[in-house]
């Protein structure tokens, strides 16, 4: 038998995994995670605690190609951490579809 818990997952994934595998859903709500990776990454480089790549990069990182990487790396980790996410729900999901399945049929 399932669990309260597991009941209300399977009603919850049943309502909402459309929505949340929308590219758009995954790209606004997985931002956080990439800011925060970017924040880092920004503080690392104005930081100035490793003189060599310091020099290296006031001579020849373009501010331009700066901003254009750290978007980047926030979309893409974004995107990808919250289908990873979306992926092990679905898993999730099936797997209990299966075991509820599997119950019905040992009681009849």
């Amino acid at each position: 038998m399932l669990s309260h818990e597991e009941e209300k997952f399977l009603l919850f994934w049943e309502k909402n995994r459309d929505k949340q595998k929308q590219i758009k859903h995954q790209l606004l709500r997985g931002t956080p995670l990439g800011l925060f990776i970017a924040i880092g990454i920004v503080l690392s480089i104005g930081a100035g605690w490793y003189e060599r790549a310091d020099m290296e990069a006031n001579a020849k990182l373009s501010p331009v190609i700066l901003v254009i990487a750290i978007l980047s790396i926030v979309l893409f980790t974004g995107f990808f951490y919250k289908r990873y996410q979306w992926d092990m729900r679905e898993q999730r999901y099936k797997e209990l579809l299966y075991k509820k399945k599997k119950q019905q049929a040992t009681k009849t």
